[in-house]
This record gives structure tokens, sequence and C-alpha cells, in this order.
């Protein structure tokens, strides 16, 4: 796979990506992040290793090894494919993702717990220059959204982007050896 990065269909598919994230609400929100984060992280994670051809990927099946979001984390931070902020945002989103999912109640973002465990890496975010733009997509399409559901939708736009990004750059990893029997 030849590296191709190309900001204009960044910028498209962040831009979608808030759209689509604007139609949900509440535990939507959420779990609708979570999911997308999970999926791009994986792709991520194939970009890197040798292709299988035509056949399905059963590593990433929920049985599996890397069938967690906690896992696909883990793994892409010690491959050095995230850093250390980037790596703590996304474990921060998988945690409210598990207490959104296992709720019996009716929670939302603007609780202080879930607050509390987003707060650094919405400040890390609000730096980054997909930030005003994408705010605007809100007022552009005049939807009466929560501040906490806002800064969500931005933070996991910012980073499913990032993390797309970076996956049309990768090459497959190429080892020096191959362990054999002969």
């Amino acid at each position: 796979m030849t590296p191709n990065f190309d900001p204009t269909q960044v910028a498209t598919a962040a831009q979608a990506l808030v759209l689509q994230m604007m139609a949900e609400r509440g535990r939507g929100v959420v779990l609708v992040g979570a999911a997308r984060l999970d999926l791009a992280l994986e792709r991520l994670l194939q970009s890197v290793m040798a292709p299988l051809g035509d056949e399905e990927d059963v590593l990433f099946t929920p049985d599996r090894s890397l069938g967690s979001f906690a896992a696909k984390i883990t793994l892409a931070a010690r491959l050095g494919l995230l850093d250390p902020t980037v790596e703590k945002a996304l474990h921060g989103i998988r945690a409210v993702r598990n207490d959104f999912a296992h709720s019996a109640s009716d929670t939302n973002l603007s609780e202080a717990r879930h607050q509390k465990r987003l707060a650094k890496s919405y400040q890390a975010a609000r730096r980054n220059p997909l930030w005003l733009p994408l705010e605007q997509v809100f007022d552009e399409h005049n939807v009466a959204i929560g501040t906490s559901d806002r800064e969500f939708i931005l933070l996991v736009t910012i980073l499913a982007a990032f993390i797309d990004a970076c996956t049309s750059l990768q090459t497959p990893f190429r080892p020096r050896a191959t362990v054999r029997f002969h």
C-alpha cells in the first residue's frame, strides 16, 4: 500500500462524522462515537499488518485477542501509532462508553465523573486546527445540542479524522527475518 494522504478527504470525512453524530442523542452519541473510534483503530492496526488477502481477519472478532476496544488502543500505543495523550483520550472515551453501555439509569456526558475523565482530552483537542471549523458545522445546521455532547462529538471526530489520516500513511510491517522451519 502506498501512503496516500488527502487533507480535503480527511476534512470531508470529519464533517460527515459530525453530521452523523449530531443526529444522535444521549447514549447514542457516546455509543456511536466509541464504535467509530474502535473501527478506526482496527483499520489502523490492519494497515501495518501483513495483508491476509481475501480471508476474514478473525483476529478482531469479539472473542479474539484484538476484539476489544481496550486491546486495540493498547496495541496501537505499544506499536508507536498513538502518542500518550491520544492513548489516554481513547481510554477515557472507552471508560465513558462502558459506563453508558452498562448503566440502567439515564446517564449523560455532563455528569462530573464523565467530565473529569475527558477534561484533559477536551483541552488537547481544542488546540487542534479542526476544532473551530468543525464547531462551525454545529452553528451552520442550527442543532440544539448540549455543550457536553458537542464537545464529545468534536473530540471523537478529531480523533477519528487523525487516526484515519495516520492509517492512510502506513505501510505493512516488514520484519527483518521470519521464523521458519527451513
